[in-house]
């Protein structure tokens, strides 16, 4: 199988990246913290703390695969309930805020502009997405390339569990770890790696036993 050079922007810890092989990857996160412990995760990747938004508009050409997940707390369902109804929420203020339009930035700036394979990862909005989406468990998925739907990946209802569930789900254990930025937060942002490998799978074009061969993309 061809070695994928893999732009991985908005990185986190790692949870979509996990499970892939094959890949020579380049992570992009912001927040040092962060940075550091995706690479104690995975030594062998390339951690640049930066900007993800800007490097990607300044690097997409380079790669042959591109994930990137923009922060989603603006567009979160669960954001516009503590807004609207003044409910309190873990991890939410209650300020009205414009929903970041840096997400269908790069999604534009991909769908025109990269010749390589390419996917854009975000929650669920609390309206409806201003460009059509793949949605597969709690995400929407924009991509060049088909992702079969006709697939389930079971994610328990943990947004205010404990830090010990959300390391159990995502299989990272990040105790050791001392930080300013909160670890709930940290792991509940992952991407279920099992979801992570998935989506790559399609990319490649690899099709599960369980799913049939798609010959068009359906949104």
């Amino acid at each position: 199988m061809k070695t994928l050079k893999i732009l991985n922007a908005y990185a986190g810890i790692g949870g979509n990246r996990k499970l892939w092989t094959d890949v020579e990857v380049t992570a992009v996160e912001l927040n040092p913290e962060i940075a550091a412990i995706y690479k104690d995760f995975f030594p062998e990747d390339e951690v640049i703390v930066a900007d993800a938004h800007q490097y990607l508009l300044d690097h997409y050409k380079e790669y042959d695969f591109i994930w990137s997940s923009p922060p989603c707390p603006t567009h979160s369902r669960m954001r516009y309930v503590t807004t609207k109804f003044k409910t309190d929420c873990p991890g939410y203020d209650r300020d009205v805020v414009y929903a970041d339009m840096k997400l269908y930035q790069e999604v534009i700036l991909l769908e025109k502009y990269h010749t390589g394979l390419w996917v854009v990862e975000n929650v669920i909005p609390y309206y409806t997405p201003l460009i059509p989406a793949r949605e597969i468990s709690r995400h929407l998925f924009w991509s060049n390339f088909i992702i079969n739907k006709n697939i389930k990946f079971e994610t328990a209802d943990i947004r205010f569990g404990k830090v010990s569930e959300y390391e159990d789900q995502h299989g990272f254990d990040i105790s050791k770890y001392k930080i300013k930025h909160r670890k709930d937060q940290i792991l509940r942002n992952c991407v279920n790696p099992d979801l992570g490998l998935y989506i790559l799978e399609q990319a490649r074009g690899i099709i599960r036993e369980e799913n049939a061969q798609q010959t068009k993309l359906e949104i």
